[in-house]
């Protein structure tokens, strides 16, 4: 990206001296000192200095020279100058150079005349150009490629000029005849060009009467008839029929430009079928002969526009689309995911999953930088297939549970979170599941896993077998208790071993002691044995991989452990017939809840238990000592009724997401319906039949009709200068991605010429000028149009500042309207997004900046405000609206958005109600660059109050 320079250099350039220094080494022999020279006043006639004192010097010394660089310099020199007065007349002295030029384009050297002919074609002033005329007409004929593809790029801007058809009355047929003789592709190119410029009709029957050999043509002339066809097409709509063949047969050219010009062309005039088809074929093909990964990721924005408009036919070829998975890119293979998860159906299910099923063993066996990357892509791919259509589930629910220990913990949290909404959705792998899950419990190693696995233990595990082996897995995982032990320095001797009150080195207490069992007993000891701080017991090597993640201080597993467990117990009391496999049981299970408080609470922790953890746990070890009906009820089905809940609300959103996805189009109750079947078939082809049908059908279906909000227009119109001021002006603004649009309408409400009007404007912030101002002459009481366009480069609030400087006839002097500032606004830039939760969570840790912005408003209710907000911002509420729901006094929600230069936004609101009504809180925005963060803040900043 282009930035300000910071470094501030010093270069005198306005000084006579360097004039003086430039015009004595221009006047000397030495060739290096001229070209320097000449360098040197280029550089400053392009930095804005004028130096008239050098003109004649150049005339006289550097006119005459044969030096080709020097030649070549003077001709960029001559094309800087100023060559009228400010009343728009040649000045006198430019007679002078027109003889040099006439000598040049009769030069015996190609490259002298070829460079003549080209500058030739960046002169506007047609008293320069007049004279020259027979000579670039003899150009056309010379035996130099290079000197007749300039002459006639000549002979075209010639042509164009106010009165350029007087000077040549016959070009456009004298050049017709140069593109059927000539042989040189560059100047054939150039000669239909020249014709579909200035003589659109001739480069037409030039071209229709050469289709035949269309496909035989040089890659760029066919690229000018891709555009003399789109050009035709756009205002002869009734003849496309006939181009579209030629376009078809273009289709096999060897180009990849030429390829992927045509498939962009047929799908901007035609929508049938076959056109359609052919045109994604094209980007499919592409797709995999391309190596550059820029070129596939721009092939995959068409493949995406396509799908949005015609996804029937987009559905056929989702395994060509698929295809570009080879890639290894990241961002090719999530864009490809996107698309082709959006073209799944009942008939090609099998095969996509069959092709991601592949894929995912692929990442198993490579040792690629991310694979672990790529897995989690396809493993979250392949769950939304599983989602929409169940019955592919049971043939990839297995090979992915061989991911729950995979190293990439992103990628296992993916897996579990898959199996959790698999296993509630499909009944009938429950079992499978359940057997596959406690036989590979003991693989999963990160402790963001462990959790959710334990969960589905604890709630699918329903037959007695399946209960037994749940709790013989976690028991085996926890392996032996207990956790820390406490062990001796030294031994006694059998004389310590009598009670010794009196001795101060001995010890006479009652202590907690936990045996080798890990039950507890009460020592009464007299003796000089010594104990050591309490040490953690690892375990042997075959030790689980709950004790490892226990013994680092994750109590919150723990607790996990102790509700799964509690689970599990209370329904072994139901289909256990034998209260003493039960009660034996029950044992057990209080012992490892107490032996994970006692670790907890003992210095051999890493750190202490929470109090959270802690009263779970004892609130299961109360359960398990006194249970009754209600409270199994809530253990045993409340919490399964309420993930149901949450998987319903989250496919409802999902349809919803999808509905809004699809566009309503509406006729209008007095639009034209044609009849198909009632026109005239007669030489029309199948192609051209089917596009009818299509612009019929779009027709009825209201899709041409595009209602323009007039409001939202006027909003966009901003006054830069006031009513009493001497010239009126106001901009339009269009904000479109990475362009901005002015368009600046100036009225001269004076009764004098405004001369040298020009609208001189400069940006704050990542805002870029394209073009350079241009000087105009407005009339008394007339009014213009000025557009300017700038480039954006990063979502923060830019500001456009300027004014408008003129001079008048009477006074010479330069005067200047001062204008108002526009300032572009951040939501231009963003739109709502949805992502997972998973990956909001996420992306709030790595993002580095945040704004926190206090709430500041009148609004009294808590849902009113985050409407107001979320409506502000432009932005979409990732927080289920059941999680919402409610008068408590409290609300946290996330909101998300994303820009179009791909940065995301996130933004957390938490409110609280007071006792007096009003809101209080925090909103806070996260981002990955600071301008988005900033410019997010002072929007909320700017509209939290109210809607005013």
């Amino acid at each position: 990206m282009d930035k300000s320079c910071t470094l501030l250099v010093h270069y005198d350039k306005g000084t006579p001296a360097v004039a003086n220094e430039i015009k004595e080494a221009l006047e000397g022999n030495d060739v290096e000192a001229k070209v320097d020279a000449m360098k040197k006043a280029v550089m400053l006639l392009l930095n804005g200095e004028i130096m008239p004192q050098l003109f004649i010097t150049i005339i006289r010394y550097v006119l005459p020279s044969e030096d080709h660089t020097i030649q070549k310099l003077l001709l960029l020199y001559l094309e800087l100058i100023e060559k009228t007065d400010p009343k728009g007349k040649v000045l006198p002295e430019m007679i002078l150079i027109c003889q040099n030029l006439r000598n040049n384009l009769q030069h015996p050297n190609e490259y002298i005349r070829g460079v003549t002919l080209r500058f030739l074609c960046r002169l506007k002033e047609i008293e320069i150009v007049e004279p020259l005329t027979p000579s670039v007409l003899q150009n056309l004929e010379h035996r130099h490629p290079f000197v007749r593809r300039n002459a006639i790029l000549a002979i075209m801007s010639m042509y164009k000029l106010p009165q350029g058809e007087q000077l040549f009355v016959d070009a456009p047929e004298m050049i017709e005849k140069v593109l059927s003789t000539e042989q040189d592709p560059s100047a054939k190119r150039n000669a239909f060009l020249m014709l579909f410029t200035c003589a659109e009709e001739r480069a037409v029957s030039y071209l229709l009467s050469n289709v035949d050999k269309v496909s035989d043509w040089n890659e760029s002339l066919q690229m000018v008839v891709l555009e003399l066809i789109r050009s035709v097409c756009k205002t002869k709509p009734t003849e496309k029929g006939k181009y579209i063949k030629i376009i078809i047969s273009l289709l096999s050219a060897t180009s990849s430009a030429v390829i992927y010009e045509c498939a962009g062309t047929l799908v901007s005039l035609s929508s049938a079928p076959t056109a359609i088809r052919a045109a994604a074929n094209t980007y499919c093909q592409l797709l995999l002969s391309q190596s550059d990964n820029n070129v596939k990721l721009i092939l995959l924005d068409r493949l995406n526009e396509l799908k949005s408009l015609h996804r029937d036919i987009m559905v056929e070829l989702i395994i060509d689309v698929l295809r570009a998975l080879s890639s290894p890119n990241l961002d090719i293979r999530r864009k490809t995911l996107d698309i082709a998860l959006d073209l799944i159906t009942h008939h090609n299910i099998n095969e996509v999953v069959q092709m991601l099923k592949k894929e995912v063993v692929k990442t198993q066996s490579g040792e690629l930088e991310k694979n672990g990357e790529y897995r989690q892509m396809l493993i979250q791919a392949i769950h939304a297939c599983a989602v929409k259509f169940p019955e592919v589930a049971s043939t990839v629910v297995h090979l992915l549970m061989d991911f729950l220990g995979d190293s990439n913990v992103a990628s296992a949290l993916d897996v579990v979170v898959f199996v959790r909404e698999i296993i509630e959705t499909n009944p009938k792998l429950r079992v499978s599941i359940i057997t596959r899950l406690l036989d590979t419990f003991y693989q999963i190693r990160a402790g963001k896993v462990c959790p959710c696995a334990l969960w589905i233990i604890g709630e699918y595990c329903l037959s007695l077998s399946e209960v037994e082996s749940g709790i013989s897995t976690i028991k085996q995982c926890l392996g032996e208790l207990p956790f820390y032990s406490v062990s001796e320095e030294s031994e006694p001797t059998e004389t310590s071993k009598k009670i010794q009150p009196t001795s101060s080195a001995m010890v006479s207490s009652r202590k907690p002691v936990i045996l080798a069992d890990g039950t507890y007993a009460t020592q009464s000891a007299a003796s000089e044995t010594t104990f050591s701080s309490p040490t953690v017991v690892q375990g042997s090597l075959t030790s689980g991989n709950l004790r490892a993640l226990l013994l680092t201080g994750d109590f919150f597993l723990g607790a996990v452990v102790a509700y799964t467990l509690t689970k599990l117990v209370l329904r072994l009391e139901e289909v256990q017939s034998s209260k003493t496999e039960v009660n034996k049981t029950v044992t057990q299970a209080l012992l490892i809840m107490v032996s994970m408080l006692q670790l907890g609470q003992s210095p051999a922790s890493p750190h202490p238990i929470d109090n959270d953890s802690y009263e779970r746990i004892v609130l299961c070890i109360k359960l398990l000592c006194h249970s009754n009906v209600e409270m199994k009820k809530i253990w045993l089905e409340s919490c399964r009724q309420s993930f149901v809940k949450m998987i319903s609300e989250k496919q409802l959103r999902e349809m919803e997401e999808l509905k809004a996805k699809t566009q309503t189009t509406h006729a209008q109750p007095d639009d034209l319906i044609d009849f198909f079947h009632l026109k005239s078939r007669k030489g029309m082809s199948q192609l051209e039949l089917e596009d009818q049908v299509q612009d019929d059908l779009k027709r009825a279906t209201g899709e041409f009709t595009k209602d323009e909000n007039d409001a939202n227009k006027l909003n966009r119109i901003l006054q830069l200068t006031g009513f009493s001021d001497p010239v009126y002006a106001e901009a339009y603004v269009t904000v479109h991605h990475y362009d901005i649009a002015l368009e600046v309408t100036v009225i001269n409400r004076t009764k004098e010429t405004l001369q040298n009007l020009c609208l001189e404007l400069a940006t704050m912030g990542d805002l870029k000028l394209v073009e350079r101002p241009q000087n105009y002459s407005l009339a008394p009481e007339t009014s213009m149009q000025i557009k300017a366009n700038i480039k954006v480069s990063s979502t923060e609030t830019g500001v456009i500042f300027g004014n408008i400087v003129y001079e008048t006839s009477n006074v010479m002097e330069r005067n200047v309207v001062v204008l108002n500032d526009i300032h572009i606004d951040i939501m231009d830039y963003i739109s709502p997004a949805v992502c997972s939760d998973v990956a909001f969570r996420t992306m709030w840790a790595e993002f580095e900046w945040e704004n926190k912005v206090a709430v500041n408003t009148t609004i009294q209710n808590e849902r009113e405000f985050l409407d107001h907000i979320i409506k502000s911002t432009n932005m979409k509420c990732l927080t289920a609206p059941s999680a919402i729901e409610g008068e408590c006094g409290f609300l946290a929600a996330n909101l998300y958005a994303k820009s179009v230069f791909g940065e995301d936004a996130l933004v957390n609101v938490s409110i609280e109600k007071q006792t007096d009504g009003a809101l209080s809180g925090y909103i806070r925005i996260r981002s990955k660059t600071q301008g988005i963060a900033l410019s997010l803040g002072d929007k909320i900043t700017l509209k939290q109050k109210g809607s005013a």
